[in-house]
Formats: C-alpha cells, structure tokens, sequence
C-alpha cells in the first residue's frame, strides 16, 4: 500500500554504496533528484558500520560506510564470503529508518546498497512487516556471493524492480548486475553506457519516470 495523497511526490529511502555515506550519496545524486523533481523525493541514510581505514578526503567527521563486509573490515562484490558480517544490523538500521522517516514507497539503492536493497526486497516479497516498501531502482546491483545469503535469492522475487546497468562500470561488472536482474519477476533493465555511478541524463531520466509512473496516481484520477 502506498501512503500518498494524490498529486504528493514518491519518497524513495536511498540506501549509498560501499564507502560512501549519506552525504556523499546526497552530493553525487544531484542530478538525479533534479531529473525526480516534483515525481520523487530521495532520502538517504547512513550505513551503521564504518569502514576500517578512514576516509578518502580526510573528512574525519563523514566516514566511509559499508552495509556488510565480506572479510575483516573489506568487503569485495565477487568474494564468496565464508563469513560476512554485519548485514542484521543493517538490515534494522533499513527497517528503523522507514519506520522513523517514513511512510516510504520505494527503495532507490546503489552498488552495495542496491545489493541490499534487492535482500530488503525479498524479505518483503515473503511478507516481513518491516519493511513497507512497493518497488525499489537497483542502479549497479548485484547479488551477494556469501552463502549464508543465498536464501535471498532461491525464490524468484515478486517485488517490482528497475535495475540500471552501466557497460562501462568497472566496479560493478554489467554481467552481475544482469544477474541480480534475473533474480525477480519481471524486471525491467536499463542500459547506460557509461560506468559507476547514478545516470541522469535525458533517456535516463524518461526511463525513471516511466517506471515511477506505475506506482504514481496520476491527476484527478
């Protein structure tokens, strides 16, 4: 169910990839929360674990984030983690935030988050509760290699998902995110030929607002 008055803007919970934080994510999706203006609003939140190492920029006060690691204070999109950790915990930071910001319609995750987003996904296709969300963007997605995630992935996800696909990304490779694809009900995939990051030029931005249509009452309807 989708708490929105008619004519009100979609809330989007985004969830940063791995390093990133919040207002990283909030700095670099400028474009996009432009081409949503007015459709949707994007609200971001922090991962609870930092990342070992400090930040890039020497920003002490903004660490890098992660939502689960896959060894000891790393985390690597192909590894087959023995024994990843942290992902429960991210998990409830994800539920706590709906329920604390929300309501929310939808989930807009990026590279490690996007991965995370497809988990929050397929908890609420089984029905959990915490997660009130209809659809979520996957842009630079994938499916986690640990094992001890695979139960994610065994049903096919009835959730509606748009996944965005770069041919150039160079991080997250576009066969994986291809992959992540084929794991839910009938995806719709975009292509955009450039690499890591959050495309908003002009095909973009159409195929944003087609897909966010769908779940959209449209005026004096």
């Amino acid at each position: 169910a989708i708490a929105m008055s008619e004519g009100q803007p979609l809330r989007l919970l985004g969830l940063h990839g791995y390093r990133q934080s919040e207002r990283r994510f909030r700095q670099r999706t400028g474009a996009l929360r432009k081409a949503l203006r007015g459709r949707a609003e994007l609200v971001a939140v922090d991962a609870p674990h930092t990342v070992p190492g400090g930040s890039e920029d020497g920003d002490g006060d903004d660490p890098p984030r992660g939502w689960w690691f896959s060894g000891p204070g790393t985390f690597e999109a192909g590894e087959v983690a023995a024994a990843p950790a942290g992902l429960e915990e991210s998990l409830s930071a994800v539920a706590a935030a709906l329920a604390e910001h929300g309501p929310f319609d939808g989930l807009l995750g990026f590279s490690q988050g996007a991965a995370l987003a497809a988990m929050v996904c397929s908890l609420r296709a089984r029905g959990d509760p915490r997660f009130p969300v209809a659809f979520a963007v996957l842009v630079a997605g994938f499916a986690s290699r640990a094992p001890a995630h695979s139960h994610f992935y065994r049903e096919p996800i009835a959730l509606p998902t748009l996944h965005v696909v770069g041919d150039a990304d160079a991080v997250i490779a576009a066969p994986l995110s291809r992959e992540l694809a084929q794991c839910f009900v009938e995806p719709v995939v975009l292509t955009h030929p450039g690499g890591h990051f959050i495309p908003a030029a002009a095909p973009q931005k159409k195929a944003y607002l087609d897909f966010l249509e769908c779940f959209h009452p449209r005026q004096g309807q």
